[in-house]
């Protein structure tokens, strides 16, 4: 996964993988999905990702696989 973030426009570029792109889906006026020929999420833009993502405070956590 890769995150890119674009100051001069305030978009977050999420990209989850490296697929060729065959729709993307406006989810609301500042989201948008990039799904491959199959419906998988291929990368998620967000617009005005400073304040409705709160993109300068990225974390990421990887939790324990859950063996019971």
């Amino acid at each position: 996964m890769r995150i890119k973030y674009f100051a001069d426009t305030d978009t977050a570029l999420i990209e989850f993988s490296d697929g060729a792109i065959a729709e993307t889906r406006e989810i609301s006026e500042n989201l948008y999905f990039d799904l491959d020929e199959n419906g998988n999420l291929i990368s998620m833009t967000i617009e005005h990702a400073g304040e409705r993502a709160n993109i300068s405070e990225v974390s990421f956590l990887q939790m324990a696989r859950n063996t019971a």
